[in-house]
């Protein structure tokens, strides 16, 4: 308990608020947090971003940090280590979050953003969501019983949320329900209506959002499966209702209220398990301007209504005593009270005037009997404070024979909840009694055999109830490879689609985990690296320190070597180089543009990563600045020798260096249009990557349906929206495949996912390649020049992907299904494979010719 007064003085109570003492200090304190284990220890936020910290209660005061962001102090646990990340972006001031045993951070790079999580005070990890669902905002729900539950706002999303859930590390998340109603605040809030029911673990209710149409759903195993409230039978008067489902249910709000003194609209307490108030109304979907009140005494199973309009309320002595006055503008001098779990309610006049009521209090203890209600008589006067004291309304206390059980269903009936039966117990309704501060609501548990309802999909899974209710994986997922952290010497397990409800303790019984194999991590290639550099500048002073950073996506990295080369002679071999070990600091003598390499190498493979630093000597004048930025990320300029410059501005992590692009032209292949299915648009994000994992499934059924070897077919979905595609069927010997055989091999066997047009092949005559000549970075083709974008794929065969001929900008964000996703940008990913202009995969009848293509990370010009 804090009093604060204006600057330099400060009162302390120790004891509850009945006594006082001050203490003179020499700032001002905004907000102060005291530990709930170390009740000496004090923390106190300044407006002017200090942090002071006091370990004598308040007596003497230490700074601990300036320019401090409001609202992102925690108290942690202890720990004798310093846990470091480097990242290639900057953390953003305002995303950093501590709860329970996670440490949560979001991390910018140019226009990619990523989310980091560190367990129980390890390093962070970076958290994997599913591959496209490619987050615009993260809200954490809940992080109890070893678990995050977290509402994730996907690329398509504007005024809802997923759910997902992770695994105890808080890494790997599945979504458990789509679409969760969300609403802006002022100060650029946002509130997710999810609500984790307490006082019943495994609880939660959430507003679902479809078709314009909000409507309330419960789970009672941690969002496995969710239902909709059953509607009461009666009204408040005890007439029957003719709200009957399916058509007809319960729906709450499920707002948090601005005021910290009062409730939101939905009421729960973990020493009151089982008991729910809320706000809502009966019917199809919620309705706004109704705000009915219902109640329920068995944790959601059946709902009774209490008032015609909204109350705040506030539970005592465990639930004993409900509460409730009206939610209004008016002034008030009455509250009701029930102590039958709100079957029954009595009038209280708590003053002889009315009073505009600000809010409800409780002394501390869930068993307390006394409350407070503070208000004002008029807006301009002082504050008014009532106390009311419910203890003289009970003459004793309640003993055994006072208590009765019941016991925890869902709204199927089943008993086995969270691999357990639970049995409560709560006062009788005709005992007029305390509880007080002994009392206990849980009586008993008993694990039950496990069964399907005790297992949720996996990472990288996607429940399909058609298919009998059973997890598939998703498209651009392979459960049978290795974990990206699995090194040589440790063994990895593939999933079988399940995993068992976090916190779920059932025993025995159906094990869908059981099926999992066990493999030997094996000595994986390096791959997905990059280099940057800390603070993400790309022009720096002569003389001045740089340190570079080298992140690794997949790979062993204890068996790798990796050749650094700064572009100004210096010259490195590292053996074990990580993020956080070694990072590579330089100092540049001269100006000039130097291209950075990072060679990574193991007996399985390797990998490169380039990027380009300009070390300026005069400064720039502001029109080549301008004319920099306004390249987006990319400035070209020729030299003598017709070299190509490049300066690279605001890069994200997909950009660290220049790309390089080569076409290939041939002149015997087939093209064959595809179309899909509409349903199909609403899962395109419009990004290379998407595209080219569709087009990969899209080739293989294909190869699988027609008897064409895989290699001689290539699918290349198109930007843009509706989705489409061509299919190239390439040449396999000197004779191509005849396209009236394979068509029907296609009519006949393939399913209508897609439909095929025919179409005439392309005729080709390859351009002579004239070398003297300056060519623009920006390479047009004609029509009758189809390109292509070289792509290895597993085997030594070269696979080739189209680069779609439109003579438009692509934009790399994803399709702007609606106005909130504008602002999202995601970077273009290509492999860079540093050829020489040979002649690759060259057959009878194919003539090759190559060019160089150099991409910007957000415009292609074609």
């Amino acid at each position: 308990p804090l009093h604060l007064t204006p600057p330099s003085m400060l009162f302390i109570s120790t004891d509850e608020g009945s006594s006082f003492q001050r203490q003179s200090v020499d700032f001002t304190p905004e907000v102060m947090i005291f530990h709930p284990k170390e009740e000496d220890k004090l923390l106190a936020y300044c407006k002017d971003g200090r942090l002071y910290a006091s370990a004598d209660l308040g007596r003497k005061w230490t700074l601990l940090q300036e320019r401090v962001t409001k609202d992102r102090i925690f108290w942690s646990n202890c720990s004798n280590k310093m846990v470091t990340a480097q990242f290639l972006g900057k953390i953003d001031h305002n995303s950093l979050l501590v709860q329970d045993d996670y440490v949560f951070v979001k991390v910018t790079s140019g226009n990619r953003t990523k989310h980091y999580v560190s367990y129980q005070r390890n390093e962070f990890v970076q958290m994997r969501f599913p591959k496209y669902a490619l987050p615009k905002d993260v809200q954490i729900v809940s992080t109890d019983e070893n678990q995050v539950f977290l509402a994730l706002q996907e690329w398509y999303q504007s005024d809802t949320y997923n759910l997902y859930q992770s695994d105890p590390q808080g890494v790997y998340y599945s979504m458990i329900l789509e679409n969760v109603r969300s609403t802006k605040q002022p100060e650029e809030n946002v509130l997710v209506d999810i609500l984790e029911v307490r006082g019943v673990k495994g609880v939660f209710l959430a507003n679902q959002k479809t078709d314009g149409k909000v409507t309330t759903l419960i789970t009672y195993n941690k969002g496995r499966d969710w239902e909709p409230l059953a509607p009461p039978t009666t009204d408040m008067n005890g007439k029957p209702v003719s709200c009957k489902a399916p058509d007809c249910h319960l729906h709450l709000h499920l707002r948090w209220a601005d005021n910290p003194y009062v409730s939101g609209t939905v009421h729960t307490k973990d020493s009151a398990p089982g008991l729910i108030m809320g706000a809502g109304n009966l019917g199809s979907k919620l309705v706004e301007y109704k705000e009915e009140m219902y109640i329920t005494s068995d944790c959601g199973k059946t709902w009774r209504q209490v008032f015609e309009e909204e109350h705040h309320i506030l539970y005592l002595d465990h639930g004993g005593v409900i509460v409730a006055i009206k939610d209004t503008s008016i002034p008030l001098k009455i509250l009701k009270f029930s102590t039958d779990e709100g079957r029954t309610w009595s009038i209280h006049n708590f003053t002889s005037t009315s009073v505009f009521v600000d809010g409800l209090l409780s002394e501390p203890g869930d068993e307390t009997l006394v409350m407070t209600v503070f208000g004002h008589i008029s807006y301009r006067s002082d504050w008014e404070l009532v106390k009311v004291d419910f203890r003289q309304s009970f003459s004793r206390q309640c003993t055994e024979s006072d208590y009765e059980s019941w016991q925890l269903t869902d709204l199927k009936g089943e008993k086995c909840i969270m691999g357990k039966e639970r049995t409560f117990r709560k006062r009788k309704e005709t005992s007029f009694c305390i509880k007080g501060k002994s009392y206990t609501s849980a009586l008993r548990s008993r694990p039950c055999q496990c069964s399907d309802k005790d297992f949720n999909c996996d990472y990288g899974f996607e429940r399909f109830h058609a298919e009998g209710d059973r997890c598939f994986p998703d498209f651009w997922y392979d459960p049978d490879l290795p974990h990206e952290d699995c090194h040589l010497g440790q063994s990895y397990e593939s999933s079988t689609g399940y995993r068992k409800v976090i916190s779920n303790t059932c025993e025995g019984g159906l094990n869908k985990q059981q099926s999992a194999k066990q493999h030997n991590c094996p000595l994986l290639p390096p791959k997905g690296l990059k280099v940057g550099i800390k603070g993400q500048l790309l022009a720096v002073a002569p003389g001045d320190d740089v340190t570079f950073i080298v992140h690794q996506k997949q790979g062993d990295t204890s068996s790798t070597k990796y050749q650094v080369d700064l572009g100004d002679g210096f010259r490195a071999i590292y053996q074990n180089l990580t993020v956080t070990d070694e990072p590579i600091q330089h100092r540049y003598r001269n100006p000039g543009i130097y291209k950075v390499t990072v060679k990574a190498e193991n007996v399985a493979g390797h990998d490169e990563a380039t990027m380009y630093i300009q070390v300026t000597g005069p400064p720039l004048t502001d029109s080549v600045y301008s004319n920099i930025c306004a390249f987006c990320n990319i400035f070209a300029s020729r030299t003598p020798g017709n070299k190509l410059w490049l300066i690279l501005c605001n890069s994200d992590d997909l950009s660290f260096g220049l790309q390089h692009l080569f076409i290939l032209f041939l002149d015997h292949f087939q093209i064959i249009p595809l179309t899909f299915s509409r349903n199909l648009d609403r899962f395109n994000p419009d990004i290379p990557e998407w595209r080219d994992d569709v087009g990969q499934v899209v080739t293989r059924l294909l190869a699988k349906a027609t008897g064409v070897p895989q290699d001689s077919l290539v699918t290349v979905v198109k930007p843009g929206l509706p989705t489409s595609a061509d299919l190239y069927v390439l040449p396999t010997h000197s004779k191509p495949i005849k396209r009236s055989i394979f068509m029907d091999k296609v009519s006949t066997n393939t399913r209508a996912a897609f439909t095929l047009k025919p179409k005439c092949p392309v005729r080709n005559t390859a351009p002579s390649h004239d070398n003297n000549k300056s060519h623009s970075p920006w390479l047009r083709t004609e029509d009758a020049y189809p390109p292509l974008f070289f792509r290895k794929l597993p085997g030594n065969r070269n696979i080739y992907a189209q680069m779609h001929n439109e003579k438009e900008q692509e934009m790399t964000s994803p399709v702007n299904h609606s106005e909130d996703t504008q602002h999202i940008i995601q970077g273009e990913e290509f492999i860079d494979d540093d050829l020489d202009s040979q002649t690759l995969g060259n057959s009878a009848g194919s003539s090759l010719a190559f060019r160089s293509l150099i991409r910007t990370t957000t415009n292609h010009h074609y």
